[in-house]
């Protein structure tokens, strides 16, 4: 009866260890964390039962930073790491690896009530850098713009900088959200309101996107640039990925994976 105890106890044991040996952590952007990713393990964890996943969806740059400091095995990022970010993991013994895992656009949205039909890259910048501040500078009925950015921990805080706005600091009155369903969110109580997210997101309730000199984000505008605000979506690791960190990127870049990068609003990366 005792060996019989023993022997369960240590089975017990086996077992516990081996749960903790099948949990992922995913640290970083929320463009990917918020809905891909879970989407994702849900899909990932059906063909592979006791796998647990911890994912902190907090921005690019946190993604990031956990693969510096060890303390994630994938690093979620809308964004390439700085030279500096690549400095530190060095100066850590550590090797940052970028896989791009699908493409994104990110898409200027009004509130649905804005009768304004598109915008040029020009007005783009004019009104995210604070040189425009009402609507009827670029064609709207008028009113007072009111700006909704991420926050500055968010890879497409600095991508949109980067690709609309010539690397310009915000304006001053821009309001910070945490991500892109905040964004949307208060651009959809807000006719006066203007933001970005991703493709993903684009669709939420009470917001349209604006075409940009004539183009609009969409899975074609992405993949044949014709959409001037694209951009590809990373997980980072820790040099060349192994173990369970190896099977999930493998997964996500695979048929079965990029089938829900489709599905969720991305663009596939083949």
């Amino acid at each position: 009866m005792k060996l019989t105890h023993l022997a369960l106890l240590i089975g017990l044991a086996f077992g516990i260890t081996e749960a903790r040996a099948d949990r992922l952590v995913i640290k970083g952007s929320d463009t990917l964390g918020a809905k891909l990713v879970p989407q994702l393990a849900e899909q990932f964890k059906a063909q592979h039962p006791g796998t647990t996943f911890d994912i902190a969806a907090e921005g690019s740059t946190t993604g990031i930073a956990a693969i510096i400091d060890g303390t994630a095995q994938i690093g979620m990022s809308s964004r390439r790491a700085k030279t500096s970010e690549v400095g530190a993991a060095a100066s850590k013994g550590k090797s940052m690896k970028p896989t791009v895992v699908a493409y994104d656009g990110i898409a200027v949205i009004v509130n649905s009530a804005n009768p304004i039909k598109g915008l040029t890259k020009k007005q783009v910048e004019q009104i995210f850098t604070g040189d425009v501040t009402d609507w009827s500078a670029v064609g709207g009925s008028g009113g007072k713009i009111s700006i909704y950015t991420r926050n500055t921990s968010s890879g497409t805080y600095s991508e949109f900088k980067e690709l609309a706005m010539k690397k310009r600091d915000y304006a001053g009155s821009s309001q910070k959200m945490a991500g892109n369903e905040q964004i949307a969110a208060e651009v959809g109580k807000n006719p006066s309101g203007v933001g970005y997210v991703g493709m993903a997101y684009m669709k939420a309730s009470g917001v349209k996107a604006v075409p940009v000199d004539g183009a609009v984000p969409s899975v074609k505008g992405v993949q044949t640039h014709s959409y001037p605000y694209w951009r590809p979506t990373f997980y980072y690791t820790n040099g060349e990925p192994s173990g369970l960190a190896k099977e999930f990127l493998d997964f996500t870049i695979g048929a079965p994976g990029q089938k829900i990068v489709a599905q969720v609003g991305f663009v596939p990366i083949k």
